[in-house]
């Protein structure tokens, strides 16, 4: 019989490495309540300490980034309105 693999969300994997990183519970303990492997447990707590110092820094790239688009849209909303005048002005001229 063929098994499938198991999908967890990253809702359920950060629940299960706050509980690892609140150290109640032995990471052995934790993956049998939660019916994981350790070694997984393991990976995912190593993970998220290793993306932690991202959290706070993705935050200014996301500022600037919406300059940037906020920037680009009011430009191109100026390129829109000068060829809906000469539009505009085209549709008369054929008249």
């Amino acid at each position: 019989m063929r098994q499938t693999r198991r999908k967890f969300t990253a809702e359920f994997k950060t629940k299960v490495v706050l509980e690892a990183l609140s150290e109640r519970l032995t990471l052995s303990e934790l993956a049998q309540k939660h019916e994981i492997h350790p070694n997984q447990l393991s990976l995912w707590k190593r993970e998220f300490l290793e993306n932690a110092p991202g959290v706070f820094t993705r935050a200014d790239k996301l500022d600037k980034n919406k300059e940037d688009y906020e920037q680009q849209s009011e430009q191109l909303y100026k390129v829109i309105g000068q060829l809906q005048v000469e539009v505009n002005f085209l549709k008369k001229r054929l008249q």
